[in-house]
């Protein structure tokens, strides 16, 4: 079995969601279950709401799980196996108060010295013979013990992890000899993204309007060798992808390289599914927008030209008196199929020649002077629109 840990302490990191997209990835390789685990036992750095936030992530990427929990569920647990390596000498109560005992400061107490400490309420915490605390004085485990502990528990055989995490990897393993686990466990680093703004959550980008399968798109390629493509959605890179094509230096994060994928998957979304991003649930508003992917990327600013196309037009502008005069003739005229006869349309009935309509045309059907796309592009998909458009 394979696992996502993490603690309901603040924002997913891209780091965190990227080990929770391997994780999940490799155990669909492997056919076998997928695990998550709250690591909520320090629960003075707890934030409300964010074990909640944490598996609706999980669930906008797809990353089914077959079994979760919070650690604290397992407190009894921890407890009764710490008391038994008590009782089998395996570990000692110690008068230490912290995480980190001294070898000097835990004694193989008699049982009226242990009597003794508890009718006293001594603090005392439960240390192996090495000096390492599994059981504090409030009595939960410390955080090495109580992951051992749950992988152990939960046969987990394969934990790919942050480098950083690497280094409690030891001290696990020790804590599941002293309990008798003979089941082998390996633990694969996977380097950081480096981050150097420090502001690349999930939240921080669905903000933005990145799409869950960009994101995991991204996370999954950087630092890839030989991918066989660029743009895929997670079951296709099950087919593929292989931990040992992940570079094992540090790449840092290319907020530009995500607004290429980004605007790649945002191509590839049902045109009527797109519009419902923007309030409609209309095929050609899907498409409309889509024209702006020639140089937009994300969701937000595809939103900002929608509605600058439908909002009430400003006619204070400097051409606001020819813009009065052609949504007056909009407003009067029959409906017509092409741009070309629309547009042969106004310049009839305004006096105006081609020259003199196109600034204030733009500016009504599109509510900005952005040469971006050709209002003869955009036309087609706004023309059932057109008196909305042009108020």
């Amino acid at each position: 079995m394979l696992r996502f840990a993490t603690s309901p302490t603040g924002d997913m990191h891209i780091n965190t969601l990227r080990v929770a997209i391997l994780n999940y990835l490799i155990a669909q390789q492997k056919d076998e279950n997928f695990s998550v685990r709250i690591e909520d036992i320090e629960s003075e750095k707890n934030i409300e709401g964010k074990d909640t936030e944490i598996m609706m992530i999980l669930e906008k990427f797809a990353l089914k799980h077959d079994s979760v929990f919070h650690q604290t569920q397992h407190l009894n647990l921890h407890q009764t196996l710490a008391l038994r390596l008590l009782k089998e000498k395996k570990a000692f109560i110690c008068k230490c108060t912290d995480e980190t005992s001294s070898i000097n400061q835990y004694e193989n107490l008699s049982i009226e010295e242990q009597n003794s400490l508890k009718e006293n309420k001594t603090p005392i915490t439960i240390c192996t013979k090495e000096s390492d605390v599994i059981l504090k004085s409030d009595k939960t485990p410390t955080y090495d013990f109580a992951a051992a502990c749950d992988d152990m528990m939960s046969s987990i055989s394969l934990i790919i992890c942050q480098e950083e995490y690497l280094s409690h990897a030891p001290k696990q393993l020790h804590f599941k000899k002293l309990l008798g686990y003979e089941e082998e466990t390996e633990y694969i680093a996977i380097p950081t993204i480096i981050d150097r703004e420090n502001r690349y959550t999930i939240k921080w980008l669905f903000e933005q309007g990145y799409i869950p399968d960009a994101i995991l798109n991204y996370l999954l390629l950087i630092g890839y060798k030989n991918a066989p493509k660029e743009i895929f959605k997670l079951p296709e890179a099950i087919e593929w992808f292989k931990l040992e094509n992940i570079s094992k230096s540090s790449v840092e994060f290319d907020i530009e390289k995500l607004n290429i994928i980004n605007r790649e998957h945002l191509k590839e979304i049902d045109d009527k599914e797109l519009s419902k991003l923007f309030g409609f649930a209309d095929a050609d508003i899907g498409k409309l927008a889509k024209l702006y992917l020639k140089e937009l990327s994300t969701i937000n600013e595809l939103k900002q030209k929608i509605e600058a196309i439908f909002k009430p037009k400003d006619f204070r502008v400097d051409c606001g008196e020819e813009m009065k005069i052609i949504a007056n003739i909009i407003a009067n005229a029959p409906a017509f199929s092409t741009f070309k006869k629309f547009k042969e349309d106004i310049i009839l009935k305004s006096g105006l020649d081609e020259d003199s309509i196109s600034k204030p045309l733009k500016y009504l059907l599109t509510g900005t002077d952005d040469d971006s796309v050709a209002l003869s592009e955009i036309y087609p998909f706004i023309k059932s629109y057109i008196l909305e458009v042009a108020s």
